[in-house]
């Protein structure tokens, strides 16, 4: 169980990693862009690109548990072990596919690292909303 739970905090801090730098990367983009943001259709397609943006953050996270389940041998294929991730990431959790027991605090541990992560960017995406209708105005 030791083994299992060190094993998750290692993937949930690559989640993490991979988070702080995407959120770093797109801040330094918004900075740049900034200037040009003054009507709403570039707001508009500025909100786009940083929810494409976030989306891809989550992706790369859930191929990264999806990974760890495939390498280790707890789900046989790459197909399975991304859907498995997907739903228990995002904690729908159809329960279609199930890991062995004793991998079953990973799923845990991925649902709250999902949540987390979820999280963070809902924060990030209402910054950047909110600096947009700051009456002070952007940059970020």
């Amino acid at each position: 169980m030791l083994a299992r739970l060190l094993v998750g905090f290692g993937v949930m801090a690559i989640c993490v990693a991979v988070h702080a730098i995407g959120v770093t990367i797109a801040l330094r983009h918004l900075r740049k862009a900034a200037p040009r943001v003054h009507t709403f259709l570039r707001m508009t397609e500025v909100l786009v690109l940083v929810a494409m943006w976030v989306v891809l953050f989550h992706l790369i996270e859930i191929g990264a548990w999806a990974a760890l389940y495939v390498i280790s041998g707890a789900i046989t294929d790459l197909p399975s072990a991304a859907y498995f991730s997907a739903v228990t990431y995002t904690t729908t959790g159809y329960g279609d596919i199930v890991l062995p027991a004793s991998w079953r605090i990973d799923a845990g541990m991925e649902a709250l690292t999902g949540i987390i992560m979820c999280g963070w960017s809902t924060g990030f995406f209402f910054a950047v909303v909110s600096r947009a209708y700051d009456p002070h105005g952007l940059p970020y």
